[in-house]
Order: C-alpha cells, then sequence, then structure tokens
C-alpha cells in the first residue's frame, strides 16, 4: 500500500507563496517523518537547510545563488552526504562543506560552514 506521508513545505527566499511536493513511501504507514532545520554560517554568508528524515528517505534542501536544491542521502564514509543537482552537501557534527561537482572532483569546497541555529519547523 502506498501511503503518501512525507509532505514537505519548500519556503524559497522573499517569497510569499508556497509550492507543496509529496512523496509516497510505500509500506511504511506507521512512520512519522521528521523535519529539522538548520542555520549555518558560511563565511559571513547565511545557508538554511531543511532535513526531511522519513526512514529509508532523507533529504536537505536548501536555496544556491537562487537555485533550489532537493538533495538525497547517498553512501558517505564518514558523516551525511547528500548529492542533488550538481552539489554536494557533506555535514560532520556541526559544520558541512558545499562542492560543486562541475568544479571537478578534486575541487575546495565553494562553502565551508558553521551551524549557529537548528529547530524543528
Amino acid at each position: 500500500m502506498r501511503i503518501r506521508l512525507l509532505a514537505l513545505t519548500l519556503f524559497l527566499a522573499s517569497q510569499v507563496s508556497a509550492a507543496e511536493l509529496a512523496i509516497p513511501i510505500p509500506d511504511q504507514d506507521h512512520l512519522t517523518p521528521e523535519t529539522l532545520n538548520v542555520v549555518y554560517d558560511c563565511s559571513g554568508q547565511k545557508l538554511e537547510v531543511d532535513y526531511i528524515n522519513a526512514g529509508p528517505g532523507s533529504l536537505a534542501v536548501f536555496v544556491r545563488n537562487g537555485e533550489l536544491v532537493v538533495a538525497s542521502n547517498v553512501l558517505s564514509g564518514s558523516g551525511a552526504r547528500y548529492a542533488g543537482g550538481k552539489y554536494i552537501w557533506w555535514t560532520k557534527g556541526a559544520d558541512g562543506s558545499l562542492y560543486d561537482l562541475t568544479q571537478g572532483e578534486d575541487a575546495d569546497p565553494v562553502l565551508e560552514c558553521s551551524e549557529v541555529k537548528n529547530t524543528k519547523p
């Protein structure tokens, strides 16, 4: 049985309206999704990330250069690694690094960040 368990409301900076995206998770009727909002300081630049965790599915959602990025958790040797579009968002503890894959696999992160606040919406 497919049940719509994960509903994600995305609020984009400087917009009053919101868009909604529902992701069905099959056979997980006992599952309660958890959402966590984390604000990072990236050398004076703010990055706000919404983490949505629902059993086998974990997402990191953020806006980079006006572009909405929805990244899915992928295999990582340590920390939590999310891939979405051309970006890799990699967190370990309270620190995060954003990589732009168009700059090459061995490129330095485009942002290095430290958590300043986290809340459950």
